[in-house]
């Protein structure tokens, strides 16, 4: 099956949920690039995300990531995977409705949590209590992803390729986003 992708499709949603996985194996399907905002913040700051938190904090960081996802749109057409927090800015938002289409990877706290908790690299996690705060933030965002132009609904025991499938799946009725060819 070959695709036609018309629009970059942007994987929003928590940490955890899957966005670099699915997005990778979502480009790989429809036969287009893939880019990882927060790899090419990295890249771009030569230095890790959790140096950059601890270094200049969140402000800082969620500015640099809105220019970054927005030059990334302007110039690549495929997939993006974007960070936990990024569609949280009513600014990232606009320019995705502007110049792609949002996917929401929308998983279960449980699942979220049992994917996260023995990761060392998620600076928001770094409390006394974790799992307390990876609440509270899924709370606070899961009304902000909903935003989203497309919610996949995720399920915990989903391998890579099923919700890749059930993401093309959502977008087949999507014309102005991907056809067959």
């Amino acid at each position: 099956m070959a695709w036609n992708v018309k629009k970059t499709i942007v994987l929003v949603g928590m940490m955890g949920a899957g966005k670099s996985a699915v997005g990778k194996a979502l480009a790989a399907r429809l036969g287009v690039g893939f880019l990882d905002s927060d790899a090419e913040i990295e890249r771009a700051a030569a230095m890790t995300i959790p140096e950059i938190f601890e270094r200049d904090g969140e402000p800082f960081f969620r500015a640099r990531e809105a220019q970054v996802i927005e030059r990334l749109l302007a110039s690549h057409q495929g997939i993006l995977s974007t960070g936990g927090g990024a569609f949280m800015s009513a600014e990232t938002r606009q320019t995705v409705t502007r110049l792609g289409v949002s996917v929401w990877l929308n998983a279960p706290l449980e699942t979220l949590w049992n994917r996260v908790r023995h990761k060392e690299t998620r600076p928001l996690l770094k409390t006394p209590d974790p799992k307390g705060t990876l609440t509270t933030i899924y709370e606070k965002r899961t009304p902000i992803y909903a935003l989203a132009d497309v919610s996949v609904t995720v399920q915990g025991r989903w391998s890579v390729e099923d919700t890749t499938s059930a993401v093309i799946a959502a977008l087949k009725s999507r014309p102005d986003v991907m056809e067959e060819i």
